[in-house]
């Protein structure tokens, strides 16, 4: 075991571990650390804690020491010249016609650096632009091109559930999301419908995403031959979440239909096919441009 303290450099950013060097430090606490981009000033959100080796990238980097009001001021002074950094990069951008979309400025806490964020739709040749933006700030430069998941958590939203965007509050990190989430789910194949403000599928596809697995194991599909307490029949519907199937059962009459548990059946034959969807979920959709929407 090792012990730690994480830190995080921005909201919702991912959360680095640091070696406390015998100092103790307290959630919310700002720190000076040694990065591998030179010092930095960052927040702490996982106080002292141990945990095992494997967890941990070695050599761990230090904590230097616990940010002053001297340091907090420097934090403040390099926002004000982010700020102004930002419009220059604008112009600069203009000045050499370079289809990119400027999104975020960051000073390093030591000044050595600035970074700035930006999306393109393809590559974009800015040699010319970093010589021009180097010779303005006189010190090293780097223009890093994000993509529009990473471009939507900076800026920040609202999203369609009417709060704000989780990449922006709380998801640390983007997980894989797919068109095949939102089919298990019974969602709408609609893309505007199951796309977030980014344009890709929406991170909270995958929240649920564990469940809906675990009950699609359980689950018969659709056609499938099951032995329920009233006889046999095949499965004409499926309702994950309740847990349910619609059997057609085998009668005389031939029209009984009725609910069972999944409890409450036994799969004499499955289908082949997988279960079937609430058919009043589809929609007329272009398959292509659902593709488009994963990332």
């Amino acid at each position: 075991m090792v012990k730690v303290v994480g830190v995080r450099f921005r909201t919702a950013g991912k959360i680095y571990y640091f070696d406390p060097c015998d100092i103790e430090f307290q959630k919310d606490d700002m720190v000076i650390v040694e990065t591998a981009r030179g010092i930095e000033c960052g927040k702490v959100v996982v106080p002292n804690k141990e945990v095992p080796d494997e967890d941990v990238v070695a050599p761990l980097k230090n904590v230097i020491r616990k940010a002053t009001e001297e340091d907090l001021r420097h934090v403040e002074e390099n926002h004000e010249k982010e700020k102004e950094a930002f419009s220059i990069c604008l112009e600069k951008i203009k000045k050499h016609g370079l289809e990119m979309k400027l999104i975020d400025v960051e000073y390093t806490f030591d000044n050595n650096k600035i970074l700035f964020y930006f999306t393109a739709d393809g590559r974009v040749d800015f040699r010319e632009l970093v010589k021009d933006l180097a010779s303005v700030f006189r010190t090293r430069i780097e223009l890093r091109q994000i993509g529009v998941r990473d471009e939507t958590k900076m800026m920040g939203a609202i999203g369609a559930c009417g709060r704000t965007l989780c990449c922006s509050t709380h998801l640390a990190e983007f997980h894989p999301v797919s068109i095949k989430m939102a089919k298990e789910q019974s969602l709408s194949l609609n893309p505007s419908k199951i796309s977030g403000t980014c344009g890709r599928l929406m991170c909270c596809l995958k929240y649920e995403q564990e469940t809906y697995e675990e009950l699609l194991r359980k689950a018969p599909r659709v056609e499938a031959v099951v032995k329920t307490p009233d006889g046999q029949g095949t499965v004409v519907q499926v309702n994950l979440l309740k847990e349910l199937v619609k059997v057609k059962l085998d009668n005389e009459n031939g029209a009984d239909v009725k609910d069972y548990n999944f409890d409450n059946i036994q799969i004499v034959k499955d289908a082949e096919k997988s279960v079937e969807l609430d058919p009043n979920t589809y929609e007329e959709v272009d398959l292509e441009e659902l593709k488009e929407l994963e990332d």
